[in-house]
């Protein structure tokens, strides 16, 4: 069965008995606490709290999610940074033997995959929470047998929550077993021997964590469900992994033929460079771009891992421009940001290549003579600080190298000298984002409204990647910071100044309304700055005539009351001011 009709057929399975098909999130989560979406139930998160209403009981969706603390176990069969989930989720509908029983029913009756191929664990109880004695009695009803059911507990058996406070539950996995030897007496699913593989865990979400890290039972019983969609593609192609699936098999058989090497004599090396493209090609289609700080240090963090691998495996220049295309092709119909963002994944890819590469050259010849100078099997948080600022490697990069040559890395030093480095320089550059105080003159009050403007106007034109990344506003110009890979052509750059005219010349009403963080997040303004919003913030709305919003963002500043007050805005300059990020400079002029 190929990866797409598995995808479908998950969805028809669990629609044809009454669940909604939800469309995947961003990757990017509303939660300005999460880094990135790591799991399908996260855009259900006030549903299961009981915060809000659900509009249907039953949801089902193929999810998108990456997970940043899988980037060391990514070579082995199995682990990814960006993956696939599929789920279904229950909203006080069924509880735990109605997911069990559509689980069984899904894999057996459907999939047609062996009942005697699965082994089952339960949570053993822990911290007040009693032992999960009644999907222990389910499983074994439903032809279970009892040596194959393992008891774990929270580090294992429990999931969630997301954040630190939050819906979360015991949970029942359901193993796949690869192969019948054992290893040992008691060889079972949480052996890391490599014959069982996890392909559904089922949540029974009944429990809230709250900032004291106590339990309470909520309002309502719920099920959260996640298949390892690659894991179960494999089990199904019967293949020894994911990477050789449908998912990865083009786009390895590319880095094959740029390499002239096999993949079967380098799989942890051809494995790493498929992941970390793979991955980069989502990110970057959703707006990440490599940078220094939070989602951008990762997707950086994994590109530049990507060009050790390829100069191990002596890739030629723009190795992973086949590769990437390859992707468009197996994910374009299913994720059509991936095709339609080809060309801008092809160049923010080659911009990092080229700064790296040749700081690379120059950092792996350093590190040697300073691994030959050392006398100690450790490196130093400084030392690990220093290798990171004279030739940006990054921690996991210096990590592996170490390793490799049987040295350990200060970690918690290092990331001590990082956050002081970060700290003195965040006080020579920062700005108030938008931040146009009380006692601003008039002109400065329009033109902070016309940045909302143009950065809506941006995300129209250029894509959603678009993000505020600064502004500096004064009586006379504006000046604004976003992010985007390459420079505007004329066109482009005409096109933002219509739309910000237009909806100037409309007279659209600027709505201030203050509410909780929570609710203007779920409401969709945009909030993308690096810092601590209050529980209570205000947000600013431009809608068109018909009431559909134009423009919504947080943002504690000063605004007209309708654009029609701002006169006519014009570009004055496009430039760029880093890599990846541009800088546009702006005016209004009093109309003729």
């Amino acid at each position: 069965m190929n990866s797409s009709k598995l995808r479908q057929k998950f969805l028809d399975f669990f629609e044809k008995r009454d669940h909604k098909v939800v469309d995947s999130s961003s990757l990017i989560p509303v939660d300005p606490t999460s880094l990135f979406t790591s799991a399908g139930m996260q855009q259900f998160v006030p549903y299961f709290s009981g915060e809000v209403e659900p509009p249907y009981r039953r949801a089902c969706s193929v999810q998108k999610c990456f997970r940043a603390d899988d980037i060391d176990e990514v070579g082995d069969a199995f682990h990814h940074t960006f993956f696939e989930m599929l789920g279904n989720w229950s909203f006080g509908d069924y509880f735990k033997e109605g997911a069990i029983d559509f689980a069984l029913e899904f894999l057996v009756d459907e999939l047609k995959i062996e009942r005697d191929k699965f082994w089952i664990t339960i949570f053993k109880g822990e911290k007040g929470i009693s032992r999960d004695e009644e999907a222990f009695k389910i499983w074994q009803s439903r032809g279970i047998k009892k040596e194959k059911i393992f008891e774990f507990g929270m580090k294992d058996n429990f999931w969630g929550p997301v954040a630190k406070t939050g819906p979360c539950g015991p949970c029942s996995e359901i193993f796949y077993e690869l192969y019948k030897n054992p290893c040992k007496e008691k060889c079972g699913p949480n052996c890391d021997c490599g014959r069982f593989v996890e392909i559904w865990n089922l949540v029974f979400m009944e429990y809230n964590k709250d900032e004291k890290g106590n339990f309470e039972k909520l309002s309502q019983q719920n099920v959260d469900t996640g298949i390892g969609f690659e894991r179960l593609v494999s089990i199904l192609q019967k293949k020894e992994s994911s990477y050789e699936t449908d998912l990865f098999g083009l786009a390895i058989k590319e880095i094959e033929n740029l390499s002239n090497k096999k993949y079967e004599r380098a799989k942890r090396s051809f494995r790493i460079l498929a992941d970390h493209l793979r991955a980069a090609c989502f990110l970057i289609s959703e707006g990440v771009l490599p940078s220094n700080v939070d989602r951008g240090y990762v997707l950086r963090k994994i590109l530049r891992r990507s060009v050790r691998y390829a100069k191990i495996l002596d890739l030629p220049e723009n190795w992973y421009v086949k590769p990437i295309k390859e992707f468009s092709i197996i994910y374009g119909q299913e994720y059509p940001q991936v095709r339609t963002k080809e060309e801008t994944i092809i160049t923010v890819i080659q911009s990092e290549e080229e700064k790296f590469g040749k700081a690379l050259e120059r950092g792996l010849k350093e590190f040697e003579k300073f691994l030959e100078a050392k006398e100690s099997k450790f490196i130093s948080g400084k030392e690990a600080f220093d290798l990171y600022q004279s030739y940006g490697f990054p921690l996991e990069l210096i990590k592996e190298m170490a390793q490799e040559k049987g040295l350990t890395v200060d970690e918690v030093g290092f990331k001590s000298a990082f956050e002081k480095h970060r700290q003195v320089s965040k006080k020579g550059v920062e700005k108030k984002f938008g931040g146009i105080g009380k006692e601003a003159t008039y002109d400065a009050i329009k033109l902070h409204t016309a940045t909302h403007l143009l950065h809506q106007a941006l995300r129209e034109v250029l894509g959603e990647h678009v993000r505020q990344m600064g502004s500096d506003i004064i009586s006379q110009r504006l000046r604004f910071d976003f992010s985007h890979p390459q420079k505007m052509t004329v066109e482009e750059i005409k096109s933002v100044e219509e739309i910000v005219n237009q909806k100037i010349k409309e007279g659209l009403e600027v709505k201030r309304e203050e509410m909780s963080l929570k609710e203007a997040l779920n409401s969709g303004a945009l909030a993308f700055f690096k810092m601590k919003y209050p529980q209570k913030v205000t947000v600013y709305s431009i809608n068109d005539a018909s009431g559909k919003v134009f423009s919504k963002e947080i943002c504690a500043g000063s605004h007209v009351q309708r654009t029609s007050e701002l006169g006519r805005f014009r570009i004055k300059k496009e430039e760029s001011l880093a890599s990846g990020v541009r800088r546009i400079r702006a005016i209004l002029e009093k109309e003729d």
